[in-house]
């Protein structure tokens, strides 16, 4: 579709030039159509941000949220770090972009969604009733999880998902889960990180007879992230 072509061409141009240093009309040539013709489709800079940065919002609000339903402390404080990674590694591009022209993330309704999003992560990361000490390393590990995304944002996804996670463990003193070379490693008490061909497979067809994608992750022995991850379903 025209308008998915636009997206993409204005994140890559916006992530590389910077999104007030990219026209309309540069986003038009790109996608090759004409300025009329990109009108048509988005009324304005704006929007197409607006567009860009929603997947990412929606996404981070809903992660975040379904992580403070979990049970214990321990359990809404893992959900949380995972999701809030796997969310940022899944729209590293936009992530990019925004970080590009840091203007953007001041402004409203972007910037507002933002800090309630960093807001809570930082609230269920540090835990109930957390004294200072607490929040300000809940604050490190959030900052933490988000920045290593931009940084190294050519890094496989599957390794840099490891290495952040092993480095927010480091931070709140608990162990990095042990590497073992040709298998799928565990984390977050041993869970493998990934699924077989095969086990993809058994997944799907769970998932299209009705299970649910938490019933699916605990078949497996993985998190819902990675279930989410392998199959594409909606959170």
């Amino acid at each position: 579709m025209t308008s998915e072509r636009i997206l993409e061409a204005a994140r890559a141009l916006f992530a590389a030039r910077g999104y007030r240093a990219t026209s309309m009309q540069a986003i038009a040539d790109e996608v090759g159509i004409t300025k009329a013709a990109l009108y048509y489709h988005f009324d304005s800079k704006d929007e197409i941000l607006h567009r860009l940065t929603l997947p990412l919002l929606d996404e981070l609000e809903a992660t975040l949220a379904q992580a403070e339903s979990c049970g214990t402390t321990g359990e809404v404080r893992w959900r949380a770090i995972e999701g809030y990674v796997e969310v940022h590694l899944r729209h590293r591009h936009t992530l990019t972009m925004l970080v590009k022209d840091m203007t953007l993330l001041v402004q409203a309704p972007v910037a507002d969604r933002f800090r309630a999003a960093i807001a809570l992560a930082n609230e269920l990361v540090a835990g109930p009733g957390a004294g200072i000490e607490q929040r300000v390393r809940a604050s490190q590990v959030v900052a933490g999880l988000a920045d290593p995304v931009v940084l190294f944002r050519d890094a496989p996804a599957d390794r840099l998902r490891d290495l952040i996670l092993d480095g927010a463990k480091a931070l709140l003193g608990e162990p990095a889960a042990p590497r073992t070379r040709g298998r799928a490693r565990g984390r977050n008490g041993g869970r493998r990180a990934i699924l077989t061909e095969e086990q993809v497979a058994q997944a799907r067809s769970l998932y299209a007879e009705g299970h649910g994608a938490e019933e699916i992750a605990a078949r497996f022995r993985v998190s819902r992230a990675t279930i989410y991850r392998h199959l594409k379903i909606s959170r």
